[in-house]
């Protein structure tokens, strides 16, 4: 998606918030409206990256306490051109991962216990890389500001619900405009920030494969965390159902369809890219799925000596 793509989606998200604001409270409301939209912004421009890594209980380690781990996000992220992002780790059976910050030099990258049990040595790579994708986009600050903005037009519209809308008889939007209002609003908003997910989860595999150069080992990841998170529960994640769209896989339960009613495009659609992308790079190896080195447990005891970190 476009630079001018998605300025257009978050002005249509703020528009909505205004519109709402105007037919609860009329030009009044919408400076109002607009005046809380932008303070929202600016709180979640400072503040997103500690919200979310509270949210999931995520604990900061570094070349001490996780060497390998560490050592992977490093030169990683010396292959994007980066600078070395936080690494935290989320206490989590559930194999799935997610980066956040305002932007690259305040950026994180967290990953589950689940996910380091689950994957191989360079499946694992393939996931940061897809995370290094998302901070080096500066998609981890857009994706915040859209949940923020989304989540408010909602409360706002159960306001405008609650209170009927405008009361006086010259533009007064009466019950069934405020019944729309209430059903139509949040799901615009949803919608907007459901396309702006899905295409920028497309961007990040790309250009997480180009980082790491394995797009068949990101595929692999892949799978294998969309097969576990479909009977392992993410319970922090189900009770902040706003922040799912931060993982590399969508971490709750019920229907993943490539549709615009999912925050996450079909696993089976982005394999299948990554899989060209492969053939176009002249990768060799197994295709996705496939047994290999790289696809048993990942464990922090494994090191091996004068290679990188992917291979």
């Amino acid at each position: 998606m476009s630079y001018l793509r998605t300025a257009i989606f978050l002005a249509a998200l703020t528009a909505l918030f205004m519109g709402i604001g105007f037919l609860i409270g009329g030009q009044t409301g919408m400076i109002m409206a607009f005046v809380v939209a932008a303070a929202m912004n600016l709180f979640a421009y400072w503040n997103s990256d500690k919200m979310v890594l509270s949210m999931y209980g995520a604990r900061e380690v570094d070349a001490r306490s996780a060497p390998e781990l560490y050592d992977l996000v490093k030169q990683l992220a010396a292959a994007a051109g980066l600078p070395m992002p936080r690494v935290y780790v989320m206490e989590n059976p559930q194999p799935n991962a997610f980066a956040t910050g305002r932007n690259p030099e305040h950026a994180a990258v967290a990953v589950t216990t689940g996910l380091m049990g689950t994957v191989g040595q360079e499946e694992l790579a393939g996931v940061i890389a897809h995370e290094l994708g998302h901070i080096k986009n500066h998609d981890t600050l857009l994706m915040t500001i859209t949940a923020t903005i989304a989540g408010a037009i909602s409360m706002l519209a159960n306001f405008g619900f609650m209170f009927g809308g405008r009361s006086n008889d010259n533009n007064s939007i009466g019950f069934v405009g405020t019944l729309a209002l209430f059903i139509l609003g949040p799901l615009a908003a949803g919608l907007v920030q459901m396309a702006i997910s899905r295409t920028r989860e497309y961007a990040a595999d790309r250009e997480g494969a180009e980082i790491s150069r394995r797009p068949l080992a990101l595929a692999s990841a892949l799978e294998k965390i969309a097969g576990a998170a479909q009977h392992i529960p993410n319970m922090p994640a189900e009770r902040n159902p706003a922040s799912a769209h931060l993982f590399i896989v969508n971490p709750l339960s019920g229907a993943r369809m490539d549709n615009l009613f999912s925050t996450h495009p079909n696993v089976e659609n982005r394999v299948a890219l990554l899989q060209e992308m492969a053939r176009e790079m002249g990768e060799s190896g197994p295709s996705a799925g496939a047994p290999s080195d790289a696809a048993g447990p990942w464990s922090e005891q494994r090191r091996v000596a004068g290679r990188g970190p992917w291979g």
